[in-house]
């Protein structure tokens, strides 16, 4: 394993913050190429119903993801962490081709190799019907409104 994806397990508070907030940051470039380098070759995942293996399978299963789930925008928050794992909540707002928006909420389960890189991912996730003007999430989360204290609503 020579890719290394700082911070690396052991996680502090502070590193598992830090893992959580890097974690959106790259899901919200949508760029499924960019999304798998955070992951081992072998990553294992777990997707609602989706079982997968592989950065290859990872990035086609994120370019489909993408194209169903448009103008997708996520929030992640840290659930908790315990040595090379973490619970993580996240929300994510969405259209499909019809216009219909969506929140999704969910939880992600994850597991670390010794480089950062996730081998594990395991995703429970269901979708709400909202109206567009019930959105939340317009774009990446600003500087401002990063660390403690910005938490997602659980609603």
């Amino acid at each position: 394993m020579t890719d290394t994806r700082p911070p690396v397990p052991p996680f502090d508070l502070e590193s598992a913050v830090a893992k959580t907030q890097a974690a959106e940051d790259v899901w919200n470039t949508r760029d499924p190429h960019r999304v798998a380098l955070a992951y081992t070759e072998d990553s294992v995942w777990r997707n609602r119903d989706v079982f997968l293996v592989g950065r290859e399978k990872i990035v086609e299963f994120l370019t489909a993801k993408w194209e169903r789930e448009r103008d997708y925008v996520l929030r992640k928050s840290l659930w908790g962490f315990r040595e090379n794992r973490m619970a993580v909540r996240f929300q994510y707002e969405w259209h499909n081709a019809e216009g219909q928006w969506f929140r999704s909420y969910g939880n992600e389960l994850w597991e670390f190799a010794e480089n950062g890189l996730m081998r594990r991912r395991e995703a429970s996730i269901n979708d709400v019907l909202i109206n567009e003007s019930d959105r939340r999430y317009f774009g990446p989360r600003a500087e401002a409104e990063r660390g403690p204290g910005h938490d997602i609503p659980l609603d």
